[in-house]
């Protein structure tokens, strides 16, 4: 792999960065918070309209057929910038599952107009467990004579309340499956969840009876494990980029803070102890941009480790941009914790991160199982990086 970004990759980046400071600065940020969706209908339009939402699928459906390091490279913009609304659940979710389990047919409904810009989605998977574990959902489906009839409780899914449709994992018997709502089923009911992370809404989802025609369904048993597993790792690396992102900006305030805070008529940043706090941010933050990038590729590439270093990955930025939050407040001092200081809001979003697909302990149990299994990793390879991934 290529240590760095290509020309293309970095105009890339910049392009995001540029347009989100013009088109999503922190006073939209929080006004998109005090809704109950943190959605922009104008800001989506303008997102669609540069390309994102097609970043990662085939041209055929209308997507640019890009890579994941360039993905990467625009959700750690997207991170920095802190952006609100459905963009990481329609596109790193609902995406990829369809790019992963859909026939032709249903990639051309459904995954083309995401493509476009024209539809919104998510993914429910979390139950009353709150497991990311496969095996731990429940949510029943049952089959009949013209299609299928879902009943349950989903809990957690992001921005159900702008999606146009909702990938539901169910069981399918003893296999999973997944299936595709669409918002106005009868018999679905999207209730708000208040969440400490006010720019990404979660909502309950509860399936009562709900008919599912038969060419809603996705995939089942191993087909659809298989295509989950996909989207979770290509979702897990994109969100490891955007905490990254979020690290990034953290420290900027931070450095930037203790040049102009004074403190017994000197910058605090003179003081070694506030510098040992913004040198440990920096640590975090670019071995966290090495773990997301390197994962990135390892993805696209196909690699034999991609699954481990994906693992690797979350495990270490779950910590560490909980660690950048928690510097950044200590050294902005009483001022972090105000409503109008930013500090705060990006550690609301490390928290909320921290947990979403897996928190630190369930990444290192992943890297734990994967050392035991010898077609997907040498053990020595394996033990290096969960003694990494724990250190």
């Amino acid at each position: 792999m290529l240590f760095g970004l290509t020309e293309t990759q970095q105009t890339l980046k910049n392009t995001v960065r540029k347009f989100l400071a013009a088109e999503c600065p922190p006073a939209e940020v929080r006004k998109m918070m005090d809704t109950e969706t943190a959605f922009d209908a104008a800001l989506w339009t303008k997102m669609a309209g540069q390309g994102w939402t097609g970043i990662l699928f085939p041209e055929e459906h209308g997507g640019f057929g890009m890579g994941m390091v360039e993905m990467v490279a625009a959700l750690e913009e997207m991170g920095r910038a802190l952006l609100p609304g459905p963009y990481f659940s329609t596109v790193l979710m609902a995406g990829t599952v369809l790019d992963a389990a859909g026939d032709e047919v249903q990639k051309e409904k459904y995954l083309a107009p995401i493509c476009r810009g024209e539809a919104k989605a998510t993914v429910a998977f979390l139950e009353e467990s709150a497991s990311w574990d496969p095996d731990a959902v429940r949510l029943n489906a049952s089959a009949g004579k013209t299609g299928y009839t879902l009943d349950g409780l989903k809990l957690f899914v992001p921005d159900a309340a702008v999606a146009d449709f909702i990938i539901c994992v169910a069981r399918l018997g003893s296999e999973l499956a997944l299936f595709v709502v669409p918002s106005k089923t009868p018999g679905l009911h999207i209730t708000y969840l208040p969440t400490m992370d006010a720019t990404r809404k979660l909502y309950e989802v509860s399936f009562r009876g709900v008919a599912i025609a038969r060419e809603n369904l996705l995939a089942s048993g191993k087909r659809a494990q298989s295509a989950l597993k996909r989207a979770r790792d290509i979702a897990t690396v994109g969100l490891v980029a955007e905490m990254t992102g979020g690290m990034q900006r953290l420290l900027e305030i931070t450095v930037e803070y203790a040049k102009t805070r004074k403190q017994f008529g000197r910058p605090i940043g003179q003081f070694q102890a506030v510098q040992h706090q913004c040198a440990d941010m920096l640590l975090y933050t670019e071995s966290s941009r090495s773990a997301a990038y390197y994962a990135a590729w390892a993805l696209h590439e196909g690699i034999p480790e991609a699954h481990l270093s994906v693992a690797v990955a979350k495990a270490y930025a779950s910590d560490a941009y909980r660690e950048v939050g928690n510097r950044a407040i200590q050294v902005h001092g009483g001022m972090g914790f105000t409503w109008e200081n930013d500090a705060h809001l990006y550690y609301r979003r490390a928290k909320a991160s921290e947990i979403a697909f897996g928190d630190a302990a369930y990444h290192r149990e992943r890297v734990a199982q994967m050392v035991v299994d010898a077609e997907q990793v040498p053990a020595e390879e394996g033990v290096l990086l969960a003694a990494n991934a724990r250190d």
